[in-house]
């Protein structure tokens, strides 16, 4: 038998030889160099087959970003046992209906979400394991099952396209579905983002986002795949000041954020970040929405001499295109080209033709990094694909250099007097108000259009204006059935958004009464 490339699991065995006593992960004032993450993934790997789980077995967890979420993403590429992350922000129905539908065999929880009474209502679980001092009742201990279990190497054998993850998407157009991803489509990214990116053993993550998300997932363990350090930083909130420090701190040289994080440490005022040194940062991602002019070159002043990315992707595509630093300010609101070592990306219509160059199709995507199918939806899963091209329903255009720019989700389309208007085109314009922080555009019942235009807005703090000064700023810069017709402020709070800072369109649409909503709990 021949020579495979390494998973997560077995690469970690690896480097905990070759980088023994270096840090691989750290969370606050807690440290684990790379052999003692290895022996606590062991120890956890042999604990869960001790409970007589095996290969192709799923475990849910309700994890807080931890050294503990990573220890089981590790220990289970070690056993070829099925991580299900869980977004802990999700009400209980919805966390139920997750591990429910995933059929998972045991779930590992947080102490805090574990006494969220979440047990009771999953009768078909058989092991709950809290991570926590104070386990609640029927909960195993999490320290205690690994002081009980021995740190050899588990023996398990495995496959590169073993499925290893199921994580299932934010719900932006519905009820969340579970994506089914193998060993070979993480090590794919790993590989290309190791190219695309310039990463090395030499780099510090400082990993922000919650580890439920794919984002995290791929970035994260990245850096852990080629021997470098992972800084885990909690996902319950963003204080940007705080993140100052730990880059000071830690000297971080990677951060992967969403437009809202940059524009949240913009705001920090001057003399506030001035005491910070955040030279050791050399690269950052930015990603999930589209990042402006303004936004790009506060960043890159703020960071002097970084190394600004942007990227496109889903949880079944993986990163599609990159967005090159030498590329930020030639080609404006374009998430880039093809990553390294995927296929070609294709513009379709809606007869599966090539559009022309400049014209708006359903983007299409195919290559290593793609996902295996949608969990226990065969049907869903062949609707996304054409050819063996996966579209993830978002439509874009192709420049006459072969830059991909979106336009916006196919199903945040508006219709309005018979014409098709994209949300993310007047948000843009939106958000070149002075006064405006942040801006959602949807489509509410019209007796006579059909569907009016209606903008969400949040204004920036100490900042002011009116319905009619939001209208008004949007003449001329986009064609007049494309204006805001009512205007609706809100507080940051109030916008509904994923994990990871995606408005929730369908949300909004739901609330102001112009789409049906999902079936409740």
């Amino acid at each position: 038998m021949g020579a495979h490339w390494l998973n997560l699991g077995e690469i970690t065995a690896v480097n905990a030889r070759k980088f023994r006593d270096k840090v691989a992960l750290k969370e606050k004032d807690r440290t684990l160099t790379f052999g003692q993450l290895n022996l606590r993934a062991n120890r956890l790997a042999n604990a869960l087959t001790t409970l007589g789980l095996r290969k192709g077995d799923k475990v849910s967890c309700l994890l807080e970003n931890s050294i503990e979420i990573v220890e089981l993403y590790i220990a289970a590429a070690k056993t070829g046992i099925i991580i299900n992350p869980v977004n802990f922000r999700l009400a209980a129905c919805e966390v139920e209906y997750i591990i429910t539908d995933s059929d998972a065999k045991a779930v590992i929880a947080h102490e805090e979400f574990a006494r969220s009474g979440v047990k009771e209502n999953l009768p078909g679980i058989k092991d709950f394991i809290s991570v926590g001092e104070n386990p609640p009742p029927g909960y195993l201990d999490y320290e205690t099952l690994l002081a009980g279990a021995p740190e050899d190497e588990p023996k398990a054998e495995l496959d590169p396209q073993d499925p290893w993850v199921l994580l299932y998407t934010s719900g932006t157009t519905g009820r969340p579905k579970g994506v089914v991803r193998s060993h070979e489509s993480y090590i794919a990214f790993y590989l290309i983002s190791a190219v695309d990116f310039r990463f090395s053993e030499t780099d510090i993550c400082l990993n922000v986002m919650p580890l439920c998300h794919v984002n995290s997932t791929f970035f994260s363990f990245t850096f852990t795949y080629l021997g470098a350090s992972l800084y885990i930083h909690p996902a319950r909130r963003f204080d940007p000041v705080e993140i100052f420090d730990i880059i000071q701190r830690e000297k971080i040289t990677f951060i992967s954020l969403i437009p809202t994080h940059y524009n949240l440490m913009l705001a920090v005022p001057a003399e506030k970040r001035k005491p910070y040194d955040v030279g050791s940062i050399r690269k950052l991602l930015c990603s999930s929405a589209p990042a402006r002019k303004e936004m790009k070159t506060a960043v890159m002043e703020m960071f002097k001499g970084v190394e600004l990315y942007e990227a496109y992707g889903s949880t079944e595509a993986g990163i599609v295109t990159v967005l090159k630093p030498h590329e930020q300010l030639s080609k404006l609101c374009s998430i880039g080209r093809e990553s390294c070592g995927t296929s070609l990306v294709r513009i379709l219509g809606p007869d599966g033709r090539p559009v022309p160059i400049g014209q708006a199709g359903e983007l299409y995507s195919k290559g290593p990094m793609l996902f295996d199918e949608y969990h226990k939806l065969p049907e869903k899963t062949a609707q996304s694909f054409r050819d063996g091209w996966f579209s993830a329903g978002d439509m874009a255009r192709e420049d006459e250099d072969g830059y991909f720019y979106i336009v916006d989700r196919k199903d945040n389309m508006i219709i309005t007097g018979g014409e098709n208007v994209y949300p993310s085109e007047i948000e843009e314009v939106l958000a070149g108000h002075p006064a405006v922080f942040d801006a959602a555009v949807i489509g509410v019942p019209d007796k006579i259009w059909g569907e009016s235009i209606k903008a969400v807005v949040i204004l920036r703090e100490g900042g002011t204006a009116g319905e009619a000064e939001i209208i008004n700023f949007c003449a001329g810069k986009v064609a007049s059935f494309k204006k805001p017709k009512t205007v609706t402020f809100i507080k940051a709070a109030e916008m509904p958004r994923t994990p990871t800072g995606k408005i929730l369109h369908r949300e909004l649409r739901r609330k102001f009464g112009s789409a049906p909503g999902v079936e409740p709990c």
